[in-house]
């Protein structure tokens, strides 16, 4: 019986950044040159670390790292379901059914997004799947390493639906059933990014590229004036973390993956990953091993590759093809173990 989640990276995510710099074990080495270009900004946020690619310019760059980290935090102390002082734990507290709770309009913003991936993907996607997480060993209160009985599943089921929480006219939330909770994990690092990108762009700065746990929003392009290169880490459980499958050049567009192959456990022959279908309570087993989303914004990538990886392969490419200005690449794990890739229309990743 064994199990793999390493701190620091999105499960079944790692995003390389191949930007004007040599990759070495995932550390930047820079010459001089490209260092007087560029700022360099980095920390921890969200259980993960922020890297910030910034190209010198008219933008202003005073106290530019406290005003990111600020951000963040304020980020953090409305979703964050660890703070138990935040709006969503606040929510989740509630027992009452039909009082409305007052959230922050960027709350909001979140809010509405999470009602149009539940629409769009017929509740593939999910924000109170939580409970199911926990029960499989892969949320906040640890791992179990156990298969969950049916009895216990089934119990859950009923309490997990983003149908059961009125997201009422103006900034207002209300319970339709005491027990459903919100965890908006799943696209409140993308929505993270998002809020740096905007910072950066009020700051005057125009080349950029902002990194959260894997997800990623690039504008602009490289100071050498090419676009920014991103890559995909290989979906593999033994893969290195610098192992990149597939290289996606990006400008002003916003990556983002969801895989099983990093967070997992091992019974009986089998593995069962995190990714959990919310309508079954089980984890996703048709194969797919690793979904990236190209998206004008880095909150509904991150939240559209979670729902595909639920998804069968050809509604999640269908999904896509419909969606304006959103790519895909689909990776399924064959019976004989090759990965077989299924990308959209126009996911623009490069040979290599």
């Amino acid at each position: 019986m064994t199990r793999e989640n390493r701190p620091y990276y999105r499960a079944g995510v790692c995003v390389l950044l191949l930007s004007g710099f040599l990759l070495v074990f995932g550390a930047r080495v820079q010459t001089a040159r490209a260092a007087a270009r560029e700022i360099l900004i980095s920390g921890q946020t969200m259980g993960t670390m922020y890297q910030i690619i910034v190209v010198r310019g008219d933008g202003d760059a005073d106290n530019l790292d406290a005003a990111i980290s600020g951000r963040l935090q304020q980020v953090n102390r409305q979703m964050s379901t660890f703070i138990p002082t935040s709006e969503i734990s606040r929510f989740n507290a509630l027992t009452q059914t039909g009082h409305p709770f007052t959230i922050s309009e960027n709350f909001r913003q979140v809010m509405d997004l999470a009602r149009r991936l539940y629409q769009l993907t017929d509740g593939a996607w999910d924000g109170t799947i939580a409970p199911l997480v926990n029960l499989w060993g892969f949320g906040a209160a640890g791992p179990t390493d156990q298969v969950p009985t049916h009895k216990k599943i089934h119990a859950l089921l009923p309490h997990v639906g983003f149908n059961l929480i009125d997201v009422g006219p103006g900034a207002r939330l209300a319970k339709k059933d005491p027990a459903v909770t919100l965890d908006l994990a799943s696209v409140a690092k993308g929505y993270g990014v998002d809020q740096v990108a905007a910072l950066l762009t009020r700051r005057g700065f125009h080349h950029y590229l902002v990194e959260i746990g894997g997800e990623v929003y690039a504008a602009g392009h490289r100071p050498d004036g090419r676009p920014w290169r991103v890559g995909i880490n290989r979906p593999e459980r033994n893969a290195p973390f610098d192992a990149v499958y597939k290289v996606v050049a990006l400008s002003n567009r916003a990556l983002a993956t969801s895989g099983d192959y990093r967070n997992y456990f091992e019974t009986g022959g089998r593995y069962y990953g995190h990714i959990i279908d919310p309508r079954t309570g089980m984890p996703v087993a048709s194969g797919v091993v690793s979904v990236s989303v190209i998206a004008d914004t880095c909150a509904l990538a991150d939240g559209l590759a979670t729902g595909i990886m639920v998804m069968d392969v050809d509604k999640g490419l269908a999904l896509i093809d419909r969606l304006a200005r959103v790519a895909c690449l689909i990776v399924v794990r064959t019976p004989d173990g090759r990965l077989v890739d299924h990308p959209s229309r126009t996911f623009p990743f490069e040979k290599r």
